[in-house]
């Protein structure tokens, strides 16, 4: 191979090391693909072994990548939090930029790699340090959040950060502090105006969108519940308004998972990232899954052979400005500090109201 790596053969002993593992995903992954897969896991696993590192895994990895060679799988902060809990010299990023850096910032001793340095993310790119910059000279004494799903720079540049599942809490404890009636919540217009409809902290907001959930519309839903009227329906709140209030359920990523996990429903739709639907299928195999997804391109760069060539070669390493590392940290470390929300992990429909006028900056 170009990049100096031996191709690897489905051996009896391979066949036998990664049994368990097939038995995970066999129902997603066909007997052909997996020749192709084990392989590669038993050599990523072994790779780890070796030089004591760890593969952080999101939930958006395909299903090989997820239950084969993940150390620790989920949502992005979650992930960032066992990057800097565990003992490893090496952290492997089985997901986007952005959760790399944020892995980064949480562990700054530790070697973080981004298998593929074109995975990004449309959401994370659509704000820079600059903007936020201007935004605080235009909305001065206001407070600032930053969603996650953000690159290091952009969290340095704000107040604390947030996530899906805690946004509300983040928003309503920075108004406080602040002593204020509003708050600007960066970068996803849609999670900041679903938020909007559970407080009454007044929101301003920046246009950003995730190319997955913005694509989502109502139609959709209406023909999923059209065709599938018995399948309990879960968003993500990414999504636009009018596809969370034809939902059953809207969450993060984690609170979706622990839904089917935890409720087992005779059927389910996932309406965020194709992938994700196939990591929870292995938990719930009583569950059919109804695959109205999409895409995304970013997380797809992602692959068994990149993740083996990162660990080979330790490339791709993630490196952050000191300065801007302690800055980002302080956000993000803000956050964790805020004791759990009352209702973990999910949008709360039934407070939510119809609607709610945010200023888009």
């Amino acid at each position: 191979m170009a990049d100096g790596s031996q191709a690897l053969e489905f051996t009896p002993e391979v066949e036998a090391l990664t049994a368990p593992l097939w038995e995970k995903v066999r129902s997603r992954v066909t007997p052909l693909e997996w020749r192709l897969h084990a392989p590669l896991i038993a050599e990523i696993n072994r790779l780890k072994r070796e030089k004591n590192a760890v593969v952080l895994a999101h939930n958006y990895m395909t299903p090989e990548i997820f239950h084969g060679v993940g150390d620790f799988v989920g949502d992005s902060l979650g992930l960032a939090r066992e990057a800097a809990r565990t003992d490893a010299k090496i952290i492997v990023q089985a997901g986007v930029h952005f959760m790399a850096e944020t892995s980064k910032v949480l562990s700054p001793d530790k070697k973080v790699l981004i298998p593929d340095l074109r995975a990004g993310c449309s959401l994370a790119a659509s704000i820079t340090a600059a903007d936020v910059r201007l935004i605080r000279q235009r909305y001065p004494g206001i407070p600032v959040v930053t969603y996650v799903n953000t690159t290091a720079e952009v969290k340095a540049e704000t107040d604390i950060c947030c996530t899906s599942a805690n946004a509300v809490q983040v928003v309503e404890a920075a108004a406080r502090e602040a002593g204020t009636d509003r708050v600007i919540l960066l970068p996803d217009e849609f999670l900041a105006r679903n938020v909007a409809r559970q407080t009454d902290v007044r929101i301003i907001a920046w246009q950003g969108r995730c190319e997955v959930h913005e694509r989502f519309d109502a139609e959709d839903i209406r023909q999923v519940r059209a065709a599938w009227p018995d399948a309990q329906i879960l968003a993500h709140p990414e999504c636009p308004a009018e596809v969370l209030e034809l939902a059953d359920f809207a969450g993060s990523t984690s609170a979706m998972s622990d839904y089917v996990t935890r409720r087992r429903p005779k059927q389910v739709v996932l309406v965020t990232e194709c992938s994700m639907a196939d990591n929870v299928a292995a938990d719930a195999p009583g569950t059919e899954f109804v695959r109205p997804c999409n895409l995304c391109p970013h997380m797809k760069r992602i692959s068994l052979e990149n993740i083996r060539q990162a660990l080979e070669q330790e490339r791709f390493e993630v490196i952050i400005d000191a300065g801007v590392a302690a800055r980002a940290r302080r956000a993000v470390q803000r956050m964790i500090d805020l004791p759990p929300p009352a209702v973990p992990a999910r949008y709360d429909l039934v407070k939510a109201r119809s609607h709610v006028d945010v200023e888009l900056i």
